[in-house]
């Protein structure tokens, strides 16, 4: 008989800051955010706080008041870890981890640790150690301040900046030696992907959580990893999909999600090749989320770092199922009627509209509207393949004739 093992979710405090670039209403979005990754790494948040401010504290992120009730709060309720929503300098972190003296994470480091989590394969742990090393580099002088020379004192003098030296020394040899492992690693992955042939290749992108895996599985029978948690994919995984008779390649890459750590960008730069040497996009969207034309811009912002933006792109909006309008009553004059209020019928008649036949609506989950879907990405990549193999556009005749 197997036991059941009680998960004890490690309790965290959530703090972020409201300035003039970043809103009241914008700090929420990103603490909820922040908060779905602090469960996904294995935390439960037990209380958010916030502070209006011109620009964070140099010294400590938040002020000196904000940072007592803080600390209070932390010793009276047991908690283990404060997480914060911005990147912190090494020296604000020093400052904090001794007022607060709990465990102190940045989104940056919440993030590297949920892509901890969930490397599976020897690429993405080499691309996630990388990430790590290159967080932890600029930060290791904080790490060695009980060997400072600044302190003094018997057994003080002189070795401690050596000490730091030789760590960084280390570290950056590791970072060159990772480096070029994925060096390696990436060669191997160009002459596999050069031995599937001239077989049309299609990318599942998007924001994280939008349900790309889970249209993966459905579209491609297969048993792809799919849970309701950010980051649940970090490798990508590539299947061949039969539509009607009509054969290509379907691959599944990591989500992104707003702040991504520059570190992730460029370490993970390996893994989005798929998405380079795609020749179309699906880009999922999750509609049912109340920012996903945030989302859509976060996407398209690293398309574009990847030089990608120009390829042939279906907006996917997944998830119709869960999508709720906010209710407004008729009776209503105070409140001003804004997109949240929309139908999804509204939505289609927005910039949408101007998508035209690239937007197309389903839930991956409950397969609605996956025949128009199919229809879809069957005359698109019909139409990749007959330019490519013009004497084959007899095997593969218009989708509605197949049936």
């Amino acid at each position: 008989m197997i036991e059941k093992k009680d998960v004890t979710l490690e309790k965290a405090v959530l703090i972020g800051v409201i300035t003039k670039a970043q809103d009241e209403v914008k700090s929420q979005e990103y603490l909820d955010e922040l908060e779905f990754l602090t469960f996904t790494a294995g935390g439960e948040v037990i209380k958010r706080f916030t502070q209006k401010m011109e620009m964070p504290n140099p010294k400590t992120f938040i002020g000196t008041g904000k940072m007592e009730e803080v600390r209070k709060f932390i010793e009276e309720n047991e908690v283990g870890t404060a997480i914060f929503d911005d990147e912190l300098s090494s020296a604000q972190e020093r400052n904090i981890s001794k007022i607060l003296n709990c465990k102190v994470l940045d989104r940056t480091n919440l993030i590297l640790d949920i892509f901890a989590q969930r490397a599976q394969t020897s690429y993405a742990r080499t691309q996630v150690e990388l990430a790590q090393c290159e967080y932890l580099l600029p930060r290791l002088r904080g790490m060695w301040t009980h060997l400072e020379r600044q302190k003094g004192g018997i057994g003080m003098r002189g070795p401690g900046e050596t000490e730091i030296e030789t760590d960084r020394r280390i570290v950056r040899d590791k970072i060159a030696l990772l480096k070029d492992k994925l060096k390696t690693i990436d060669r191997q992955m160009s002459v596999q992907r050069g031995n599937r042939g001239a077989m049309v290749r299609v990318a599942l992108v998007g924001y994280t959580n939008v349900g790309k895996s889970t249209l993966m599985n459905v579209v491609s029978k297969s048993d792809v990893f799919a849970e309701n948690k950010l980051f649940a994919t970090l490798d990508t995984t590539v299947r061949k999909v039969v539509i009607q008779n009509l054969p290509f390649l379907l691959s599944d890459t990591v989500g992104f999600i707003r702040k991504l750590p520059t570190q992730l960008v460029e370490s993970f730069k390996g893994t989005l090749d798929e998405v380079r040497e795609a020749d179309m996009l699906l880009h999922v969207v999750d509609i049912s989320h109340p920012n996903f034309e945030e989302h859509i811009e976060s996407v398209n912002k690293v398309l574009g770092e990847i030089k990608s933006a120009d390829k042939p792109i279906i907006m996917v909006f997944n998830k119709i199922d869960a999508y709720k309008a906010e209710p407004l009553d008729d009776d209503d004059l105070e409140t001003e009627r804004s997109s949240k209020h929309y139908s999804l019928n509204e939505w289609k008649s927005t910039w949408m509209s101007k998508v035209g036949n690239n937007a197309l609506f389903i839930s991956a989950l409950n397969k609605q509207n996956l025949e128009d879907f199919k229809k879809r990405v069957y005359d698109e990549v019909r139409e990749i393949h007959i330019t490519r193999f013009p004497y084959n556009k007899f095997l593969y005749p218009d989708y509605e004739d197949m049936n």
